[in-house]
């Protein structure tokens, strides 16, 4: 297979493990504990990362920034997929690819609020505003959703803060190591405080229950397939430009919502159509803004 069609192939696939994740998310936790999810995916990931790790024939590295910015990304990322996981069995699977669109918009804020970062210009600043927008409408459709449907809706805003939060702390750390390494490392991390938490909430065992054992294996089949997509990202972002790599947080969710339709019977309502265009429109204008600006500082002054 030549290079182009080996990069097309790697896109594709991670445009259908991304727009399929929510789906993995609730299928994998029918019968199962929602802590065993978080659990299998984190542990399994770390095991695909370990291996490239082996086969690139990169070290991991232990010094004292390394180790603190394993833990930063590692418990911040395992607190937000603890809400995903947690807030999915209250919210239709797109809906969670939906309100991620978001995390760009909140890791920009918080940049700038805790890493001085320049000040949002006036296109971001819309979009931001817009993405804002877009969150109320989606919640005010929750409420005419089901009863507790604004559960998932306000875990999955958490989840987005942690996210991007982590995402901060780890850039203020300023560690600079290869990404599969500081990957392997939160993975590690993360993985460990799964394992602790799901041990201790199961009294000993892992809490997967035992009249749910095919789910649990469905899980370790999702958890397997997310791995997969780990490398297929790797191999897309060593050879797509960032503009590509940036339409797929584009893409995602409104596959994911289509899949869910179509996969899952989920209802489409009015205002999550609504939402979820202004949380786009949100994230495409503060994507065009920031680029738009930095275009503009490296321009030369006459």
């Amino acid at each position: 297979m030549e290079l182009k069609q080996k990069i097309q192939a790697s896109y594709l696939a991670v445009v259908i493990i991304w727009s399929t994740t929510p789906l993995a998310i609730q299928w994998s936790g029918r019968g199962v504990s929602y802590l065993f999810g978080v659990t299998a995916r984190m542990v399994i990931g770390l095991a695909v990362c370990l291996l490239l790790l082996r086969l690139m024939r990169l070290p991991m590295d232990w010094q004292r920034k390394a180790l603190l910015t394993y833990l930063a990304a590692g418990l911040g990322i395992y607190a937000a997929m603890l809400c995903v996981y947690w807030g999915a069995q209250y919210i239709p699977s797109g809906w969670i690819s939906v309100l991620f669109g978001l995390t760009p918009i909140v890791t920009g804020v918080m940049a700038r609020r805790f890493l001085g970062e320049r000040a949002l210009g006036g296109v971001r600043l819309v979009g931001v505003f817009t993405g804002i927008m877009g969150l109320v409408v989606v919640f005010y459709g929750s409420l005419h959703f089901s009863e507790n449907a604004w559960y998932g809706v306000v875990a999955l805003l958490c989840s987005v803060t942690l996210h991007s939060a982590s995402t901060v702390w780890t850039k203020y750390l300023g560690f600079h190591g290869h990404g599969l390494v500081i990957v392997a490392g939160w993975r590690a991390a993360g993985g460990g405080a799964a394992l602790s938490v799901d041990l201790v909430a199961a009294g000993g065992t892992l809490a997967c229950t035992d009249s749910a054992q095919s789910d649990g294996r469905d899980t370790v089949s999702w958890g397997n397939c997310h791995g997969a997509g780990i490398c297929c990202l790797f191999y897309v972002l060593r050879h797509v430009d960032a503009t590509r790599v940036a339409l797929l947080t584009l893409m995602t969710p409104i596959l994911a919502l289509w899949l869910g339709r179509w996969l899952n019977d989920e209802s489409l309502s009015w205002p999550v159509v609504a939402g979820t265009v202004l949380i786009l429109s949100g994230l495409l204008l503060y994507e065009f803004g920031e680029r738009r600006e930095n275009s503009l500082r490296v321009l030369p002054h006459n």
